[in-house]
């Protein structure tokens, strides 16, 4: 069954227009040089080797190989009847060999039985294509979020993703095609992003971080440290001194002395006790050599204070470096210990450089320089990394789109294995599926041989011209009939009672469309190859009443219901005619019955050429409506929206209502000049053919309206015109 017929850029169809359909009967509408002939020509050229006119951007669906399409139209009269030698054709009809009848009706039921199952095997295969599509696309709709989630707008990742954004099976294809990892995946998208990152937002080379040189393991293993510096051991005070145990306190309290005569009060009694003479002598105790020591205790600690100071500047400035992140919370932790030891051990030292005598040790800073330096390594070694990946960019985004559909992959991998289990059902499946409907069709072949082999039996000519000579006696033609031409078997012509030479040239073009229809009817029952099987036919009638009289019409459109439309024997049959009286002739009065075997459509044609549009039953008019509706769409040709103009109204005011179609345009209201070319093209003579208006220059849809408009009303027929203009 035909679907879908689409005609495009051929004679009347400019552009793409496509009629649909799912009825066995489908009735088309048209008025002349709507494109019609166009249609059913290019359903005919079908079944031609060579086609006469290019219809090369047309297109059909639902045809299929077993299908033969029967089209009766001007090219098939032209093809069937203008030959010298007679009328081709063979005929399979009912006088068939008695046993190859039964051969081929038990062989047609057979492929009956056949096709059935072969449809239903396919309807399966395609509910089982169905399903792995909407499954294969599910799995690829998921995978699609590759797509939304990295690219667009900022997304630093999007260069992945290059050719793979404008089809979501190229990028499932691609993901399927990476490899799966071999050993767990040891970064994440993060990671990644944070690399393009750099590559996108590059500041160039970044230096180096000179290692931490400081050192304190001179000052913590000074021997002044472990020293108990004393003073001099010959002062005659050095005794009472080394008594009392504590020098560094004697030595603080000769600053508190202040000599007021002979005999100045000590610091520590508050009594009278130190002259001169014991100031001197404890003085002494404090030589040169205990001088010295002080001094460079001091000077050790305040250059223990200087590079500490130093060390944690060092660590300050580093924690600025932005390659630090990862060892950042680490280096912090490493300052905090050092300044806590670095604290302990100046408290040491000042506590030294109070009180000399004492010996003491520090604890060593020089693991946590080394801890330091370590994360300084650290630090190079990344800074290095990130000059090297600017340096070479290509490479760099090499390794991040490699890593990024590895963890794609690796993130992926249910979908795609579930992928692979739908598709290795499906291909085993379909292959059994497969197999049943290559079984079937070579049944199917084997047969349709056996139907081909018996048709040879069954060519019979004399009951297809006993036929047609029926059907024209029938419709009362007796002057005429058809016979077996003498020299060929198998063809047949047309033999008046007064000669037998050029006989279809001397009938009138009613009779040669009588005889020619008569004989495609006779085609369609039976066929013109005796090799060749039509299992289902299609039939396509163009115009068959153009040059009939009316009392022929009802007689060909009874015909038509009982050959083709009251039989199982064709698959698909289209009408086409200018007669609205014949269109409804064909229609089926049952609303039910309509809805079911029946479509209707109309062609139209306007300035952007021939359409299609389905027509309802109720939309079926007569003539005089038909010209309401080319009047009412301004898109149509002007000559045309003329001359239905001027029909309406010749129809209407000179056989409806018996007045004078001429007089009409005096009236007062249609003299005004916009009115002029109005009334010039509806006074024409001759005025039902459009050639004599075909010399409009600037024709004016709205004011030619307003002046037909005005025909009406002045007239005192606004209602009618009012409602055939809806």
């Amino acid at each position: 069954m035909l679907t879908k017929i689409s005609l495009e850029d051929v004679a009347s169809y400019k552009s793409c227009t496509s009629l649909e359909t799912d009825k066995k009967v489908n009735l088309i509408y048209g008025l002349n040089g709507t494109g019609k002939s166009t249609f059913s020509n290019y359903l005919y050229d079908l079944q031609r080797e060579n086609n006469s006119i290019n219809f090369s951007k047309c297109s059909i669906e639902g045809l299929h190989d077993d299908d033969s399409i029967f089209v009766y139209n001007q090219a098939f009269v032209k093809d069937f009847f203008y030959e010298a030698n007679g009328i081709k054709g063979i005929f399979t009809l009912s006088k068939e060999n008695k046993i190859a009848r039964e051969n081929i009706e038990a062989a047609n039921k057979k492929i009956s039985e056949l096709k059935e199952q072969l449809h239903d095997i396919q309807n399966i295969r395609d509910s089982t294509q169905k399903e792995h599509t909407e499954s294969s696309d599910q799995i690829k709709e998921k995978i699609w979020e590759i797509k939304t989630d990295y690219s667009g707008g900022d997304r630093v990742l999007e260069f992945c993703l290059e050719g793979l954004k404008s089809s979501k099976d190229k990028l499932f294809n691609h993901l399927s095609k990476v490899p799966i990892p071999e050993e767990p995946v040891a970064y994440d998208i993060n990671d990644l992003i944070k690399d393009a990152g750099v590559l996108t937002n590059t500041q160039g080379q970044q230096p180096m971080v000179n290692r931490l040189d400081i050192s304190v393991e001179d000052i913590e293993n000074s021997p002044l440290l472990e020293k108990a510096i004393v003073g001099n051991k010959d002062s005659t005070v050095a005794d009472l001194i080394d008594e009392l145990g504590n020098s560094d306190w004697v030595r603080r309290g000769i600053g508190y002395i202040r000599m007021d005569g002979e005999v100045s009060v000590c610091p520590f009694c508050q009594q009278k006790t130190i002259t001169k003479n014991l100031l001197k002598e404890i003085t002494q105790y404090f030589d040169k050599s205990y001088e010295e020591d002080s001094l460079a205790v001091t000077r050790l600690v305040e250059e223990y204070v200087q590079k500490t100071k130093e060390i944690i500047s060092f660590i300050d400035k580093l924690k600025e470096n932005l390659f630090l992140k990862e060892m950042e919370a680490q280096l912090e932790i490493y300052e905090v210990q050092l300044k806590s030891v670095i604290e302990k051990n100046l408290s040491i030292l000042r506590e030294k450089q109070r009180n000399l005598s004492h010996c003491v040790t520090i604890e060593s800073v020089n693991n946590y320089v080394k801890k330091i330096n370590e994360i300084v390594d650290w630090l190079n070694q990344n800074v290095k990394e990130y000059n090297d990946f600017i340096l070479n960019e290509e490479e760099s985004k090499k390794t991040i789109k490699m890593k990024f559909w590895t963890l794609m992959r690796n993130q992926y991998a249910r979908e795609l294995n579930c992928y692979q289990d739908i598709v290795d059902e499906y291909k085993q499946n379909i292959l059994s599926l497969n197999e049943t409907i290559e079984e079937l069709n070579q049944e199917i072949i084997q047969q349709t041989s056996i139907i081909n082999e018996n048709q040879k039996n069954t060519l019979n000519i004399d009951e297809a011209i006993d036929n047609i000579n029926s059907r024209l006696f029938e419709l009362g033609i007796t002057g005429f009939k058809i016979e077996k031409y003498p020299n060929g078997e198998g063809l047949y012509r047309l033999n008046r009672e007064d000669t037998t030479s050029d006989v279809f040239l001397s009938l009138s073009e009613g009779e040669k469309m009588l005889i020619s229809f008569l004989y495609f009817i006779e085609m369609c029952n039976g066929q013109t190859d005796a090799g060749r099987v039509a299992s289902n036919k299609i039939v396509v009638i163009d115009d068959p009443i153009s040059s009939l009289s009316h009392i022929y019409i009802y007689n060909i459109g009874r015909l038509i219901y009982n050959e083709f439309f009251r039989t199982d024997k064709y698959e698909q049959i289209f009408i086409l005619t200018h007669s609205l009286y014949f269109f409804y002739e064909l229609t089926n009065l049952n609303p039910d019955k309509r809805s079911a075997e029946q479509r209707l459509f109309r062609i139209y044609k306007n300035q952007s050429g021939s359409h299609f549009c389905t027509m309802r039953y109720e939309e079926i008019q007569n003539d005089y409506q038909a010209y309401w509706y080319i009047v009412k769409d301004k898109n149509q040709p002007p000559a045309l929206i003329a001359n239905c103009m001027r029909n309406i109204i010749e129809y209407f005011f000179n056989f409806v209502e018996k007045q004078d179609f001429n007089n009409i345009f005096q009236r007062e209201a249609l003299q005004n000049n916009k009115f002029q070319a109005f009334n010039r093209y509806m006074n024409r003579e001759s005025h039902s053919k459009g050639q004599n208006i075909f010399d409009i220059k600037e024709f004016d849809y709205d004011s030619f309206r307003e002046a037909f408009r005005l025909v009406f009303e002045i007239e005192g027929y606004r209602e009618h015109y009012n409602k055939m203009m809806k």
